[in-house]
Formats: structure tokens, C-alpha cells, sequence
């Protein structure tokens, strides 16, 4: 005997239900492959299980793209059919868009942070590797630029600021030549300053010469009474001389002008 016909109602089994969903979706994206490879046709199946869990096959790999197809065609469609569509076709029409589109992100992107990757075959995996790692070139080479960028603009500002201070040196050196005369002028004015205040002392060496000495006569003769004057005068100026102080000490300018005295 034949085997009777399944009657088509939903399994209250629930690990039965679960069992047989697992084959009849293996079964289903099997033949979509099929038909996508035998007859060159652009197939794409979506699949969400009663847990909400999301299966896909699309031939190619390319989802997106038969998705866009997909509604661009029933859109096409729609306005054929419509010729008169009104501002609320419009909206209804614009948010199933979006919202398709927003569908596909989401799901691209919970892909590429490693979630829901049951449902992706080998081949899919491996463009989603792809993708990764030319995703994470293009992150460190940016990085790199950056990089090299920051450096590069150190480097332009070290090189301003030693040009700075190459200028700021010269000025400075400029303004030290220009006040040089004017430090020595003030060292020499400094220097002379003690020897135009101090004034010599003064001392009575005309007087006591001409007091020690009256009279000098000069000859060869000489008598009694000059001898003794002479030794009188000698003793006086020998008792006035511890007195004075001693010739080295004494400026030229006295010695100058006791050189000038009339004897």
C-alpha cells in the first residue's frame, strides 16, 4: 500500500515541530541552490524560524542586491497599476523601502560584530573574512596616515621655533654690539671716579726746607761759622724728617714741584 497523504496542519509536538522544520529547511534551501545553478537564476530565500531565528540563501552571496531588484520592480509595478497614487501610496510605499533597507543593515551588521552565523554557508563566511580584513586594512593604513601627519606637523613646528630662536639670537647680539660703547664709557668714567675725588694730602715741604735750610751757598770755600751752620741745619731736617713720610710714597707731582723750588 502507498503511503497516505500528510494532512498540512501544524505540529503541536513541539520537539517534533522543531525536527521537522530542520529538515524541511534543509530541504527547501537545497533546492533553491539548485534551481539557482541549474537554471542561472538569481534566488533569494529568507527563513525565520518560530524562535525568531533568521536563515537566508541567496545565490551569489549577493542579497542586498536582489533585494534592491526585488523592490524596484514591485515599486515599478505598483506605479503601473497606480496611475494615480495618492500621497498615502507614497508614504506606505517609501517606508516599506526604508524599512527593507534598514532590515538588510541590521542584519549585515550583526554579522560583522560575529551574531547570527548559523545561517551563513562556507562561502559566505569566507566574504564576510574578506571583508573584515579589508576592512581592518583600510583602518591601520588610515591610522598610519595619521600618524605620519602628526609627525610631519611636529616636525614643521620644530623647525619654526628654531628658526625663532636663530632670529631672536641675532637680535639679542645686535643690541649687545649697539650697547658696548656705552658699558666701557661707564667703566671708564667708574675707573677714573677715585683718583679725581681723592686729593693729596698736603705737607709743609717748602716751609721746612726753608726753615731747616735759609740760606745755601754754593762754593768751595768754607768757614768756620758756615760748617757749623750747615751741621745745625743737617741735625734740624734730620729731626723733621721722621716726620714726613717716606719718599716712595710720595706722587710725582710733589716731587715735581720740589724740584721747582728756588734753593
Amino acid at each position: 500500500m502507498g503511503r497516505g497523504r500528510v494532512q498540512l496542519k501544524r505540529i503541536e509536538n513541539k520537539i517534533n515541530r522543531q525536527v521537522t522544520f530542520s529538515k524541511r529547511r534543509s530541504g527547501l534551501l537545497k533546492k533553491a541552490h539548485e534551481i539557482s545553478v541549474l537554471c542561472d537564476a538569481e534566488v533569494a530565500l529568507i527563513i525565520f524560524s518560530a524562535e525568531g531565528k533568521l536563515y537566508e540563501y541567496a545565490s551569489n552571496s549577493c542579497m542586498e542586491k536582489i533585494l534592491e531588484r526585488y523592490e524596484r520592480y514591485c515599486y515599478a509595478e505598483k506605479a503601473i497599476a497606480c496611475s494615480d497614487p495618492g500621497p498615502q501610496g507614497n508614504w506606505y510605499r517609501e517606508y516599506a523601502k526604508l524599512k527593507a533597507k534598514f532590515e538588510v543593515l541590521h542584519r549585515s551588521q550583526r554579522h560583522l560584530m560575529g551574531e547570527q552565523l548559523d545561517s551563513l554557508t562556507v562561502k559566505e563566511l569566507q566574504q564576510l573574512e574578506h571583508q573584515l580584513e579589508t576592512s581592518m586594512k583600510q583602518i591601520r593604513s588610515r591610522k598610519t596616515q595619521i600618524m605620519l601627519d602628526f609627525v610631519a606637523e611636529l616636525q614643521r613646528k620644530e623647525k619654526s621655533l628654531r628658526e625663532q630662536n636663530k632670529i631672536l639670537e641675532k637680535e639679542l647680539m645686535e643690541k649687545q654690539k649697539l650697547m658696548a660703547p656705552s658699558h666701557q664709557a661707564q667703566r671708564q668714567q667708574q675707573n677714573q671716579l677715585p683718583s679725581s675725588s681723592s686729593s693729596p694730602p698736603s705737607f709743609p715741604i717748602a716751609g721746612l726746607i726753608s726753615e731747616s735750610n735759609p740760606i745755601l751757598r754754593i762754593g768751595t770755600f768754607r768757614g768756620r761759622g758756615s760748617v757749623d751752620s750747615e751741621a745745625a741745619a743737617q741735625t734740624q731736617v734730620r729731626n723733621t724728617s721722621s716726620l714726613l713720610p717716606p719718599m716712595d710714597a710720595w706722587p710725582s707731582e710733589w716731587l715735581a714741584s720740589m724740584c721747582n723750588l728756588k734753593l
